[in-house]
Parts: C-alpha cells; structure tokens; sequence
C-alpha cells in the first residue's frame, strides 16, 4: 500500500511532501481550495522522499509538487534533483522556513518552479501555486523587492547585449508580470512578449523566469 494521504477528485493534481504530520494534513485540506465545484483538485500528501518516490512510480500524473525543504532521510535539496531527473515534465515549488538568498538562489538554480516560505500567509501560497500551474515561476515578493530590479534589470541589459524591448520586458519580469500582462502594457502580442522573453533566455543562457532575476541579481 503507497503510504500516502489523498483526498482524490479530479482536475489539479497536487503531491505535498512534507513530514510534519498536522502541517502535511492541514496543506492537503487548505490545497482543496486550487480546485472549484466543477473541477475540484486532488492533493495527495506524502512524509518523505521513500513515500514519494513509489507514488511516483505508480503515477506521475501530478500538475505539481510541493516540497519541503527539510525532510527527514534523504532531504529537499537531493530530492528535487531526483525528481527534476526522473519527472522533468512536473514542476516543483520549495515550501520552506529557510529563505534566506543564497538558498533560493540554490533551489531555483537546481530547477524549481517557486520558492515558498513557511512564514507566507496562506493566500501567499495559492497565489505562488497558481502562478506556477499557469506555466509561470515564482519568487518571494520581499526577495523581489529587494533587488533594485530597474536597476538592476539595465545593467544586465548591457551585459548581454538585449535590446530595449528586450530590457523592458525583463523589467516588467522582474515585477512579476505574466506574459498577458506584458502584452497588455507594451500593447503588443503575447506572441511577441513569447519572442523577447526567449531572446532573454538564449541571451542570459538560462532556462526559466526564475533563473534570469537571480542572474540579474547576481551581477551588479
């Protein structure tokens, strides 16, 4: 039998990993909330890498996991390299009490989707899950806004040679902006915003949202 929590509907598949009993059970209560009447989500919580590893084997049909930093064996950090290896197509959001920079800066670097803190109130992170089941990332606010993103985002523009669309679009990035938002501000295409938001990346050799504001981050 897969030791795991489940309260199964359909629609959002959500796996919590995370060994604290009451704070396992009371995210797979509160999760229930990513779902509607219609299409109410399935949360699924685990206590550890083992306990995940052979749901995952048995299914790897989840839109998303959450995990905890800290768990007990074989921890959060090792843990996500594994999964990114074995379950690339599910993204991954950290919920931890360590946010200090240099370990978000880690997680994101190791493929993370989005970095929670357990301080967050709990519409911090729904708010972080949705943006993360809509294709994007997520990074803490305050972590946002303490990066003089403007800044910032002209210095790294100059750095690899983007051009001031390209500029632009990293600022509005850097404020947490989703490509319809950028669309709708620059007055042009998503398609377009798509088109700069890759240059970006081929440009900044980086593979996600995430990683370009860390690398902005880094380089002033």
């Amino acid at each position: 039998m897969i030791p795991a929590l489940c309260l199964r509907e359909r629609e959002v598949r959500i796996l919590v990993i995370e060994d604290h009993a009451l704070v396992r059970e009371g995210l797979v209560l509160a999760l229930q909330g990513l779902g509607d009447i219609d299409a109410p989500a399935e949360i699924c919580g685990v206590a550890d890498a083992a306990a995940a590893t052979l749901l995952l084997t048995a299914r790897d049909d989840f839109d998303l996991i959450l995990l905890d930093l800290m768990l007990p064996g074989t921890g959060g950090m090792a843990f996500l390299g594994v999964i990114r290896k074995l379950h690339p197509h599910i993204p991954v959001v950290i919920l931890s009490a360590q946010d200090d920079a240099d370990t978000v800066m880690k997680v994101i670097r190791q493929g993370a989707a989005g970095y929670v803190s357990k301080a967050s109130p709990t519409d911090v992170l729904m708010n972080a899950l949705r943006t993360v089941l809509a294709g994007e990332t997520w990074l803490p606010p305050e972590y946002r806004e303490k990066t003089g993103k403007h800044r910032r985002a002209r210095t790294v523009a100059e750095r690899f040679g983007l051009t001031r669309s390209q500029a632009r679009v990293l600022e509005l990035l850097a404020e947490g902006k989703s490509n319809r938002d950028i669309a709708e501000l620059l007055e042009v295409t998503e398609g377009t915003v798509k088109i700069h938001v890759s240059a970006i990346f081929k440009a900044m050799n980086v593979t996600n949202r995430s990683q370009a504001l860390l690398l902005a981050q880094g380089k002033n």
